[in-house]
């Protein structure tokens, strides 16, 4: 049986990451409220731009956007893939990057090549072998779009120009603080029936020219599918950190009650040897 002293030691240690891990829950479901409001004030907004886009792309338009034409075949497809920058979130990232390469693993079996654009330091490491053509890191809790649109521009030029027939957006849906579901989101060609179910629609009148403002709606369209993404996913980070910092420090409380259960067995059997020493010592003597 373990010595007294490495006993000891062993709880002591243990009692100190719980320590770390109860602040980290706390640090987390702070940080967890207000990612939630940025992301509830932000909902709206991209709410919004879906309704009007679907709108427009069901509108009986002369001017067709790029963005709303299908192109007949596809041969190679783009993601942007959306992670956080740190770890300590449980299996977050891991169950969103799984996702995303079932979802690849598609393209590739129908010989499709793939172009990945990636925000957050997680994926850049996991895509990486793919070779990323984007990226965007540390853009911290309060990201601004000012520090998404070169990587977003990116892959909007290479649907223009024809280098990519599909653009998709891989991103963590906040459920609630208990659950988030990776998800997998074609954003160009835009579908109006994959952006809600719309049982009427109407036409614009637009104002100067209906190919300038459709042109700068759908660059907005896409941003704002992209800033709720990352947005979102930050919340979702904070909720799974505490969730898991939650589940590190019941554990060590487990760790540290079976401890010192073997603590006051290994001590009360080192009692007992010493008066059965004792005993055996005077009768000895006797």
């Amino acid at each position: 049986m373990a010595g007294l002293k490495e006993i000891r030691s062993q709880i002591g240690s243990i009692q100190n990451t719980k320590k770390i891990t109860k602040a980290m829950e706390m640090v987390a479901a702070s940080k967890m409220r207000r990612a939630r409001e940025r992301m509830d004030a932000s909902r709206p907004y991209a709410d919004k731009m879906r309704q009007v886009v679907s709108h427009m792309a069901l509108g009986k338009l002369e001017y067709q956007h790029t963005f709303v034409k299908e192109r007949e075949t596809v041969k190679r497809v783009g993601y942007i893939v959306i992670s956080s920058d740190r770890g300590l979130c449980g299996g977050l990232n891991t169950n969103l990057f799984k996702k995303a390469f079932q979802d690849i693993a598609d393209w590739k079996e129908q010989d499709v090549e793939v172009d990945i654009a990636v925000f957050g330091s997680k994926a850049l490491s996991t895509f990486r072998r793919f070779g990323v053509v984007a990226e965007a890191t540390g853009l911290g809790d309060k990201p601004g779009m000012n520090d998404m649109v070169g990587t977003i521009k990116v892959m909007l030029d290479a649907y223009e120009e024809g280098r990519i027939d599909r653009l998709f957006l891989v991103e963590n849906e906040f459920v609630n603080s208990m659950t988030q579901s990776p998800r997998v989101t074609q954003m160009i060609p835009i579908i109006a029936a994959d952006m809600e179910e719309i049982q009427y629609h109407w036409d614009y009148i637009y104002e100067p020219e209906s190919n300038e403002v459709i042109d700068i709606l759908m660059d907005r369209y896409i941003e704002s599918l992209v800033y709720q993404g990352v947005v979102e996913n930050i919340a979702c980070e904070m909720s799974a950190r505490m969730v898991a910092m939650k589940s590190a420090t019941d554990n060590a409380g487990d760790m540290i009650d079976k401890l010192k259960l073997k603590y006051n067995k290994a001590r009360q059997a080192a009692i007992t040897q010493e008066i059965s020493e004792i005993v055996s010592g005077a009768a000895a003597v006797e």
